[in-house]
């Protein structure tokens, strides 16, 4: 996985929507891949219960017949967290403050997950290995 370009995107639409707070991505299990959070946001607990909550409300979508889930909103008295379905494995978490536009974070995050679930899908590239001959050895 490319986590550069991971974190690329995560900072990308942070910086394109005023009012986020803060990123995470994680597997749907709730184990973090990458997190752009503030210090005083504990990341793999964040994933965590993003994670929960998505499996909940995915459920809830499929026993009221509501289709696919694309994501849940948790609103509070200081901002909410949005959390995103990644395909079926993977899910994006924003928190953002009580100012973020919703309806715009919900038009800037549309690209940025397809643009994360290609990142998180591609094939995992080994490098090649090159023999080198030394004294008594063969090339392969």
């Amino acid at each position: 996985m490319d986590h550069e370009a991971l974190a690329m995107e995560m900072r990308g639409l942070r910086e394109q929507v005023t009012g986020i707070t803060d990123t995470a991505v994680a597997a749907a299990d709730g184990l973090l891949i990458a997190a752009d959070t503030a210090e005083d946001i504990d990341p793999e607990g964040l994933a965590a219960i993003a994670a929960a909550g998505l499996g909940l409300a995915r459920r809830t979508a499929e026993a009221t017949g509501r289709g696919a889930l694309r994501r849940t909103v948790a609103h509070g008295s200081h901002g909410c967290a949005a959390v995103y379905a990644v395909g079926e494995s993977a899910l994006m978490v924003v928190l953002s403050d009580e100012g973020v536009d919703l309806d715009r974070l919900h038009e800037e995050t549309r690209p940025a997950l397809t643009r994360i679930g290609s990142i998180l899908s591609a094939p995992e590239t080994v490098p090649a290995v090159s023999a080198v001959a030394g004294a008594g050895s063969e090339a392969v």
